[in-house]
């Protein structure tokens, strides 16, 4: 019963795959970071679920639209699905940082929509980002922020002012290892 609770968050542009400061537009651009979707995996055994929060203000910007970012995220389920990883669900905000909307990291609705939906408590929940924004957003709620020096990762770090207890990761697929390490002392 325990493990129906058990859930992971995770960022996507630069924890699970490749990011770029032109943004991700199109399922070719989305390429998995070498490990994530194995790190996935991983989690899964061990009896996580996997929600995913992702800012994705390119449908704001005209970018891209809701089409190409649900081929983007067949993608990504047909490739976990490969290394049988399996990602529960995917919440996203489509707003720009002008849109002031409640859903945007560092903001927590996001959070806060993943919470109710899978009635968990965010307290000792890591949420797993490369940005500070990431971790803001689940600092808010008492998640237990991970940083994963992937995509913005290093820059993130290097810049400081990272919420309380937020524990340092190469990728994700170490934070796979260090967190399921640590679950089981």
């Amino acid at each position: 019963m325990a493990s129906a609770k058990k859930l992971v968050v995770l960022d996507r542009d630069g924890v699970i795959n490749a990011d770029s400061e032109a943004f991700i537009k199109s399922p070719d651009e989305w390429v998995a970071l070498p490990g994530s979707l194995e790190a996935i995996a991983r989690l899964n055994q061990a009896g996580y679920r996997v929600a995913i929060a992702t800012n994705q203000s390119g449908i704001g910007r005209g970018l891209f639209d809701m089409a190409v970012l649900n081929a983007m995220h067949e993608k990504m389920h047909r490739m976990a699905a490969t290394v049988g990883a399996r990602i529960d669900a995917v919440f996203f905000c489509p707003h720009t940082a002008e849109d002031q909307c409640e859903c945007r990291k560092p903001k927590p609705g996001m959070l806060k929509m993943i919470v109710e939906r899978y009635d968990v408590d965010p307290k000792g929940t890591p949420a797993v980002g490369d940005s500070l924004r990431d971790l803001q957003a689940g600092a808010a709620l008492g998640f237990t922020p991970h940083l994963v020096l992937t995509g913005k990762g290093r820059e993130t770090l290097a810049a400081g002012g990272l919420p309380d207890g937020t524990r340092i990761h190469d990728d994700l697929r170490a934070f796979a290892l260090d967190y399921l390490a640590e679950e089981q002392e």
